[in-house]
């Protein structure tokens, strides 16, 4: 599967985003999903497969990190979308705050 099919699942670059600056455990990428560790291990061995991330084992468990040399112009992509995202969300959370701002302001001019 190219890698362009593979991180069109949105689980699968979730997880991406979360092993984009730190390495993590499948357990520890497991606990932020709300599926069964079976299915977060099969987005994993995907990822793995079209080469996205890199494994490290130790002892018992397995260490995951995005390989972003091996993404190519894709990693810029993502990063990119992912960046564009955080500014909406930046930009949404300050709207909510002007507008519990005037809410409050007007409150207060109500209680006067």
């Amino acid at each position: 599967m190219d890698a362009v099919r593979v991180v069109a699942e949105p689980r699968r670059r979730a997880i991406l985003w979360l092993i984009w600056d730190e390495e993590l455990s499948a357990g520890e990428i497991a606990e932020r999903f709300d599926v069964t560790f079976g299915a977060v291990s099969q987005h994993l061995k995907v990822l793995r497969d079209a080469g996205l991330v890199t494994l490290r084992q130790e002892g018992r468990r397995r260490y995951y990190r995005a390989d972003r040399d091996a993404m190519g112009p894709l990693a810029t992509y993502l990063q990119t979308m992912w960046a564009d995202r955080l500014d909406a969300l930046a930009e949404l959370a300050e709207r909510a705050e002007r507008a519990e701002g005037a809410e409050d302001a007007e409150r207060a001019e109500r209680a006067r």
